[in-house]
Parts: C-alpha cells; sequence; structure tokens
C-alpha cells in the first residue's frame, strides 16, 4: 500500500520508533500534538491504522485491556501484559515456535490456519517489587 507522504504520519512513525512500550493512539496523540497543536485523535488513529494496514508497524488488541496497542517491531514477538499495571513488554523468545505452533493447530483441523496471535499475562517485575 503506497501512502502519500504526511509530515504528521512521519511523527506518528517516528515517535514510535522510539519506543518499546508499544502505547495507544491517546499516548501517540498526546506526544505529536505537542508538534502539531491542530491534530485531532481521529487524525492519530487514522494514520495509525493506515500504517498497520500498509505493513508498517503493528496492532494489537489484548483483549484483557480493551484497547489497541501500537507496536513499531512488526517481526513475530510474543507480548506480556501486566495486571496491575496494564504495561505491555515484549517477551525475548525463540521465535522458531511460530511456524510448529501453526502447524500443530492445523494438524487436527479442517481448515487453513494463516497464523496466530497469543500474550501471556500477569504480574510485571515492577509490580512485584512495589507490592501489587
Amino acid at each position: 500500500m503506497s501512502m502519500k507522504y504526511s509530515r504528521q504520519r512521519a511523527a506518528i512513525l517516528s515517535f514510535l520508533q522510539s519506543r518499546r512500550d508499544h502505547p495507544t493512539a491517546e499516548l501517540v496523540y498526546s506526544s505529536v500534538k505537542e508538534e502539531f497543536p491542530n491534530i485531532s485523535l481521529g487524525t492519530v488513529y487514522r494514520n495509525l491504522n493506515q500504517l498497520a494496514d500498509a505493513g508498517m508497524i503493528a496492532k494489537h488488541s489484548f483483549g484483557i485491556l480493551g484497547i489497541d496497542h501500537f507496536d513499531y517491531n512488526t517481526n513475530p514477538h510474543y507480548h506480556f501484559v501486566c495486571s496491575c499495571c496494564n504495561a505491555v513488554i515484549d517477551l525475548p523468545m525463540e521465535h522458531s515456535g511460530f511456524p510448529a505452533i501453526d502447524a500443530e493447530a492445523a494438524r487436527d483441523f479442517n481448515g487453513l490456519i494463516h497464523g496466530h496471535r497469543l500474550y501471556f499475562y500477569g504480574i510485571c517485575r515492577k509490580c512485584l517489587d512495589q507490592g501489587s
């Protein structure tokens, strides 16, 4: 998908590239608004969805959070969601399990599996240290 250049979209992409915490659209909006005071939350959402549709960023919906999070890293990887502070953290796991999980799921399934989405949840180290 080819997109026309936009300074706002470039600022959104640059912001995501600088982060490792999988921000929400609202967090992206509050940051980009400093450079573009007239930008609307709707414009940020629209640009994030266009970037995700183009494969330039990843859009994640973690069921327990009920809100989309965005990730500059589009390579296959797993996530951990803290049930106390709602942090989304990349898990440093061997990625060779991706095709194996898909193959195992497809073994006795009478359909076509294109992939999977999986996240882990519990309590992050920061919350454990704070006694949450």
